[in-house]
């Protein structure tokens, strides 16, 4: 009788157990929840809605100021109109070439962060010297570079002027050289950002490697070839993926330094989708240009994402 109600009691305390923990379980989520919840509203409102809503409206001639009242459904019209916009696929064309900067970025960005990662007099002031263009305001940036590359009062053509250069390049202004002096701008503004990258991941690698290549002989080049390269892949491949989609989100610096100007050469999808959206006001046209902007970017990052399996080494 006495082990009956022992075994009861046992039973009875383990239920109670059982029960608070599950209790004490169940506010734990909900308090994880609660501390997630803003962020998931956040990427609802302001990312997965608008994809959605442009899904829907790239199907539409649609202008956002005279409301949804006025919405004309036009199914693949849209898309059709796009791959014979001239203007479009031009943007489209100056982005693919923009890709370019990328990699260039990096080689650069690589190189600096080995040299400064020596011993070195005064290696954080070339940190911070290389640092600042990145944090610093792009438009400002753009329209000192719009001052230094004026075709007539720019100091670059005037010393290229003062050197005997009759015709010097009139760069900004020049619908083949623009789109060039773009590009330049973008490498200086990101070198400093994916060099702190690249030194943060050269901390990673262990010294003893380079010691025992130093013990077989191995040259700088080839201790960087065989061993800072390889083990600094995974760094590379994220400064390549954020990078490439970066150039296809380039909006401040076209918009400030050339205005998509001179005749297109530099617009860009982001700019030309601006355009449409809120100077021409067609926002069912714009909204098929991102739809389209959307699917090359995911289409890239996957051939990327398919590709690192064979260089990158984790």
């Amino acid at each position: 009788m006495a082990n009956n109600t022992h075994t009861h009691s046992s039973t009875l305390s383990a239920t109670k157990v059982k029960r608070k923990s599950s209790a004490q379980q169940i506010r734990e989520d909900l308090t994880g929840y609660a501390f997630v919840a803003p962020m998931v509203l956040g990427l609802f409102v302001f990312t997965l809605f608008p994809i959605i809503a442009s899904f829907f409206l790239s199907f539409t001639d649609w202008n956002f100021v005279a409301g949804f009242s006025k919405v004309k459904f036009l199914g693949l019209d849209n898309f059709i109109k796009l791959f014979k916009d001239t203007v479009f696929l031009s943007s489209l064309k100056n982005n693919m070439i923009l890709m370019i900067v990328v990699p260039l970025t990096l080689i650069f960005s690589l190189v600096l962060a080995v040299l400064i990662d020596k011993k070195i007099y005064l290696k954080d002031f070339f940190k911070v010297v290389y640092f600042i263009p990145y944090i610093s305001n792009v438009v400002a940036v753009a329209i000192v570079f719009q001052v230094l590359f004026h075709p007539t009062y720019g100091p670059i053509n005037q010393i290229l002027m003062n050197m005997g250069f009759a015709n010097p390049p009139k760069w900004l202004a020049d619908p083949d050289v623009a789109l060039y002096c773009v590009m330049g701008l973008m490498i200086w503004i990101s070198i400093g950002y994916n060099m702190i990258i690249f030194m943060a991941g050269l901390q990673s690698i262990p010294k003893d490697l380079y010691e025992a290549a130093d013990i077989d002989g191995a040259s700088k080049f080839k201790q960087f070839m065989s061993i800072t390269v390889p083990l600094l892949s995974p760094t590379t491949f994220f400064l390549l993926v954020t990078g490439i989609i970066g150039t296809f989100k380039v909006f401040d610096v076209i918009s400030v330094l050339t205005g998509g100007g001179p005749a297109n050469s530099t617009s860009v999808v982001v700019y030309r989708l601006y355009e449409t959206a809120f100077i021409n006001l067609q926002s069912g046209y714009a909204s098929a240009m991102a739809i389209v902007l959307v699917v090359l970017v995911l289409l890239i990052t996957l051939v990327q994402w398919i590709g690192q399996r064979k260089w990158v080494n984790y």
